[in-house]
């Protein structure tokens, strides 16, 4: 065991789990997944940051969400643009709930894992949900509950994810930080713009100066005056350009711009050393994350009726890229 107390991982067993030696009792062994504990939880965290937000709507109430599965635990993050509430919990906590919630059903807690990304990944890209699974949204004091009903292997299935009103650090990272982020990017692209269309007046300058007119005269515009063109904005097309609504609207045309922005602040991270960003450089490509990525087969009991197939050997410790050096261009403010 190291010095950090980290449960280190000291070989697999006969079903192909890890025996991992706990931190504080060296006598006691448990046969856990493929790497330890806080890399897993780590894991979540950073690939939570990385998933675009998705607009559900849960009988009358609409919010935004967005989740991260691989099989020893889940993560997940949900707002109505008032609170944001947050859950994150490791295969243990899956098994326990399954067990109290599901006492006819039986199976390892990595089934259970993939029965709900099964379930959540058609609700977070509004899809037809397979097997008519219903949702519904309840709120006990501060906590959000969403209750899951569906079948599995013919039999009732339940869930509950118990959402906690999330710290202010976890709104920062996922919200206030990409939020303000995006709007330096979007300032920078206007500038840029400006610039190109300042280029196209010269172009046309030197056109008409060679004796060059239109064909049609419908065509013809006037010098592009960036600060006019401001002005103008701001009076007549800010009032609906920055209608929020119900958080649609940042879902449908931004989140492309978010996922960039998250990605390159984590680049950010792991180039000024953050142990934490270094230590999950290499989510992007991992075998573990279910949601958003192709489908990977996770080991079943008896009980679930889909053969189980092998999977990807991911004993040994994870690879991890050596951050690339990115050199960040200055950003320009709007009315600089």
């Amino acid at each position: 065991m190291d010095d950090g107390g980290t449960a280190l991982r000291l070989g697999p067993t006969a079903d192909g789990r890890d025996l991992v030696r706990t931190p504080g009792d060296p006598t006691r062994l448990l046969a856990l997944g493929a790497f330890p504990v806080h890399s897993r939880m780590e894991e979540l965290e950073q690939g939570l940051l990385m998933q675009p937000w998705a607009w559900i709507q849960l009988a009358e109430k609409s919010l935004l969400a967005k989740a991260y599965i691989i099989k020893e635990g889940y993560a997940l993050l949900v707002s109505d643009l008032q609170q944001v509430w947050h859950e994150q919990v490791d295969a243990s906590v899956v098994s326990q709930r399954a067990k109290e919630l599901n006492k006819r059903l039986t199976a390892p807690p990595a089934a259970f894992l993939r029965h709900l990304d099964d379930l959540l990944r058609p609700l977070l890209k509004d899809t037809a949900c397979p097997g008519e699974a219903t949702f519904s949204c309840d709120w006990v004091a501060e906590a959000l509950i969403i209750r899951v009903r569906s079948t599995l292997s013919g039999l009732p299935f339940y869930w509950n994810f118990h959402c906690s009103l999330a710290n202010p650090s976890l709104v920062s990272q996922h919200l206030v930080r990409p939020l303000m982020g995006m709007s330096l990017a979007l300032q920078c692209q206007v500038k840029e713009l400006a610039m190109l269309l300042r280029m196209k007046d010269l172009e046309i300058q030197d056109y008409q100066e060679s004796g060059a007119t239109l064909s049609r005269d419908r065509l013809k515009t006037k010098p592009f005056e960036e600060n006019s063109f401001l002005e103008k904005f701001m009076v007549e097309k800010l009032p609906e350009a920055c209608s929020i609504g119900n958080g649609k609207p940042f879902v449908m045309n931004l989140q492309s711009l978010y996922m960039a922005v998250t990605k390159q602040e984590i680049q950010v991270d792991q180039d000024t050393g953050d142990p934490q960003a270094s230590s999950s450089a290499s989510l992007q490509g991992s075998d573990n994350q279910l949601l958003n990525q192709p489908k990977e087969p996770v080991s079943s009991a008896p009980l679930l009726p889909e053969p189980e197939k092998e999977s990807t050997n991911t004993s040994g410790p994870m690879q991890r890229p050596q951050p690339s050096k990115v050199k960040r261009k200055k950003l320009r403010g709007l009315f600089s």
